[in-house]
C-alpha cells in the first residue's frame, strides 16, 4: 500500500521532474566527455563536450536510407528518453513524487522492457544491415540479463514487503537494503547498464558494426538516442536509491537533498564503469547470465524471504 509519508504533487510538477532528469543526464554526458578526454590525454577538460556535441548533431542533416520505416526508427530513438521520464514518475524525490503506485516495483520492471523494444525497433527500422545487427546483439543481451533483474527486484520488495517506492525507502530506516542484498543490488545495476546499452552491452553499438543500432543516426535522431541512453542511467540510478539505498536518509540535510547526492553518486559510478568493464560478447554473457546471475540472485531472494519472515 502507499506509504503515507509520500505526497503525490501536482501533475505539472511533472515539468520540473523532467527538467531534473535531464540536468542529470547533462552531468552523465559531461563526465563521460572528461573522462574521454583524459583517457585520450586531450589537453581539453572535455566537460563542454556535451554541448558542442549537442550543437553539433543539431545542425546535422538528418540521414534517410532505402526503404526505411521512418515510423518505427524515429519511435526508437526517441524511446528509451521517455523510458527515462516513465521511469522517474514514480521515484519519490525525499516526501514527494508524481505518481505513488502501489506496484512502483512493477513498473520499473515493465518499463525496462520497453528497451527491448526501442533498441530493436531503432535497428530494425533503419533497413541498414549494420544496424540490425546491432539490434539483434542487444536482444541477445537482453535474453540474458533480463530475468535476472526482474528477480533482483523481487529482493527489495520482499524485504520491505511491499511493491512501493515509498514504502521500500521507509523499510531501510535502521539498514539500507543494500548490506544485506548485495547481490541484488549489482544485478540490478548491470541491469541499468543493460538498458542504457552501456559498458558491457556496447556491442549493440560496436565499431565492428560501424555503430550497429547507432549506423544510420545523425542530426537529431542520434542526439536524442544518445540523450535516451544518458537519461536511463540518470533514472536507473535514481530509482536505486529508494530501491535499495536507503531513500533520503541521511544526516543534517533534507530528504530531497540526500536523493539527489546518492544519485549523483551512483550515477558517477555508472558513467566511470563504461571504461572499467569489457564488452560482453552476447553468447558469452548469455551464459553467464542463466549460469550464474539467475542461480545467484535467487539464492539472495530465498534468504532475503527468510529473514523477512523471520523479522515478521
Amino acid at each position: 500500500m502507499p506509504d503515507p509519508t509520500v505526497t503525490v504533487v501536482p501533475g505539472g510538477w511533472a515539468l520540473a521532474a523532467a527538467g531534473l532528469l535531464g540536468l542529470l543526464a547533462v552531468a552523465a554526458a559531461a563526465l563521460d566527455g572528461f573522462l574521454t578526454a583524459r583517457a585520450a590525454g586531450s589537453a581539453s577538460s572535455g566537460w563542454s563536450h556535451p554541448y558542442g556535441e549537442a550543437a553539433r548533431l543539431m545542425r546535422q542533416r538528418r540521414r534517410t536510407t532505402a526503404a526505411a520505416d521512418r515510423l518505427l526508427w524515429r519511435t526508437g530513438g526517441a524511446g528509451l528518453l521517455l523510458m527515462a521520464l516513465m521511469i522517474i514518475t514514480v521515484v519519490p524525490l525525499g516526501r514527494w513524487t508524481l505518481f505513488d503506485l502501489d506496484v512502483g516495483v512493477v513498473w520499473f520492471n515493465a518499463m525496462d522492457v520497453l528497451a527491448w523494444a526501442f533498441v530493436w525497433l531503432t535497428g530494425w527500422g533503419g533497413n541498414s544491415t549494420h544496424s540490425l545487427v546491432g539490434g539483434y546483439r542487444f536482444l541477445a543481451h537482453g535474453l540474458a540479463y533480463e530475468l535476472p533483474l526482474m528477480f533482483a527486484l523481487v529482493a527489495p520488495a520482499v524485504g520491505a514487503s511491499s511493491l512501493n517506492l515509498g514504502a521500500i525507502a521507509a523499510a531501510q530506516q535502521g539498514l539500507w537494503f543494500v548490506v544485506w542484498m548485495p547481490v541484488a543490488f549489482l544485478v540490478y545495476c548491470l541491469g541499468v547498464l543493460a538498458i542504457a546499452v552501456w559498458g558491457p552491452f556496447s556491442p549493440a553499438l560496436g565499431a565492428d558494426v560501424a555503430g550497429g543500432v547507432t549506423a544510420e543516426l545523425s542530426g537529431v535522431d542520434r542526439l536524442l538516442f544518445k540523450g535516451g541512453r544518458y537519461a536511463l542511467l540518470a533514472a536507473g540510478a535514481g530509482f536505486a536509491v529508494p530501491a535499495f539505498l536507503g531513500g533520503g536518509a541521511g544526516p543534517l540535510l533534507p530528504a530531497w537533498a540526500w536523493m539527489l547526492i546518492k544519485t549523483l553518486a551512483l550515477l558517477a559510478v555508472f558513467v566511470w564503469l563504461r571504461r572499467r568493464l569489457p564488452a560482453a560478447r552476447p553468447d558469452v554473457f548469455m551464459e553467464v547470465g542463466w549460469v550464474v546471475l539467475l542461480p545467484a540472485v535467487l539464492l539472495q531472494d530465498l534468504i532475503v524471504a527468510v529473514i523477512a519472515t523471520g523479522r515478521g
